[in-house]
């Protein structure tokens, strides 16, 4: 029974990444698609649980959810305070606004 929870609960979670996937895509701004990238990220970690559930070696996968995690926090953290340091987000608005206008 346990395992046909965790199936089903891992599909639903893959599922809802769909959405996700179109904010990367279209945006506005790359603080959203960093946003999405993040979202993304925390579902793969607790679908790595899942999967450790699903395959009864939850120890394992958690160790690997936890890394993913940091690293995925990391990577968010980074590359905000680089868009934050090269340009501000209403230069990046202006921009964004004139390229769609054309």
């Amino acid at each position: 029974m346990t395992h046909w929870f965790a199936i089903v609960m891992g599909a639903s979670l893959f599922t809802l990444m769909i959405p996700v996937i179109y904010r990367i895509w279209v945006g506005p701004t790359g603080f959203d698609r960093i946003l999405g990238v993040n979202v993304i990220g925390t579902k793969t970690a607790v679908l790595l649980v899942i999967i450790g559930t699903v395959f009864d070696r939850v120890e394992m996968f958690v160790d690997f959810a936890i890394a993913y995690a940091l690293l995925n926090f990391v990577a968010a953290i980074v590359i905000s305070r680089y868009l934050n340091r090269t340009i501000s987000l209403k230069e990046m608005e202006a921009r964004e606004q004139k390229t769609s206008g054309n």
